[in-house]
C-alpha cells in the first residue's frame, strides 16, 4: 500500500497554514489508532470534521456533497471495485482560499482533491497542500520508498484553477518529508533519507535547482 495508515494519520501532526481546521493531533492519532485501515480511519476524521464544520458538507451513505459559494453544490461519489475502487473523506477546509481539501483513495493510492468553492474546480494533489502566507501558492511534499512522486511542487492558485509552478528533488533518495512555509519565499522541509537520516533544511523558492512547469 503507498501510504500506510500510520503515515495518512502523521500527516495530520504536520504544522497547518492559519485558517485551516485541522483535527488536534492526538484526537487523529486515537482515531486511526482504533481504525481497520487507511479508508476507516479517514472516514472517521471526517465524521469529526462534519461536526467540527457545519453546512460545509454532508454525507449520505456512499455520497459526500460539498456546498460551495455563494451558492450550489457538488458531490462525491465513492465506487466499489474488485481492484478496490475510489473513496473520498473530507479532511479539511482552507478558509484563506476558500477550498475544501478531500482525502481520496483509489484501489491503494492515496492522494489529495482541492475543491474551490467559488468555481466547483476540482484539483488532484499527489500529498496534502499546504498554503502560503500570501495565498499566492501551495507547496506539497510528496516522498515515501515506493510510487510517489519524490518532490517538492509548488501550485500557482488563481481563482480559476490551481496549475504545477514548479518542482524540486533532492539529490538523495527521501523515504519522507513534511513541509511548511516559513514565509511567502521560504519553505522548511523536515526528511527522512533512505539511510535513516533525518535533516530539515530550508529551500527559497527563487533558488536555483526548481524545475519550471
Amino acid at each position: 500500500m503507498r501510504r500506510a495508515l500510520a503515515t495518512v494519520a502523521l500527516a495530520a501532526l504536520c504544522a497547518r497554514p492559519a485558517g485551516a481546521v485541522p483535527l488536534p493531533a492526538d484526537e487523529v492519532a486515537k482515531l486511526c489508532n482504533d481504525a481497520e485501515g487507511p479508508a476507516h480511519c479517514m472516514r472517521l476524521v471526517e465524521a469529526q470534521q462534519l461536526k467540527r464544520l457545519p453546512g460545509l458538507a454532508t454525507r449520505d451513505g456512499n455520497t459526500l456533497k460539498v456546498t460551495l459559494f455563494p451558492s450550489g453544490s457538488t458531490t462525491f461519489e465513492d465506487v466499489d471495485t474488485l481492484a478496490g475502487g475510489t473513496s473520498y473523506a473530507l479532511w479539511d477546509y482552507s478558509s484563506e482560499i476558500n477550498a475544501v481539501v478531500l482525502w481520496t483513495m483509489r484501489d491503494d493510492d492515496a492522494s489529495f482533491v482541492l475543491l474551490q468553492r467559488t468555481t466547483g474546480r476540482r484539483t488532484s494533489l499527489p500529498s496534502e497542500p499546504f498554503v502560503a502566507p500570501d495565498r499566492q501558492r501551495l507547496v506539497t511534499a510528496d516522498f515515501c520508498p515506493k510510487r510517489c512522486e519524490n518532490r517538492l511542487t509548488l501550485w500557482r492558485i488563481s481563482r480559476e484553477s490551481v496549475v504545477r509552478e514548479a518542482e524540486w528533488a533532492p539529490d538523495e533518495a527521501w523515504t519522507d518529508a513534511g513541509v511548511r512555509w516559513k514565509d511567502a519565499g521560504t519553505l522548511v522541509v523536515e526528511y527522512t533519507t533512505a539511510a535513516g537520516t533525518i535533516g530539515t533544511l530550508e529551500r527559497k523558492l527563487g533558488q536555483p535547482g526548481w524545475t519550471k512547469r
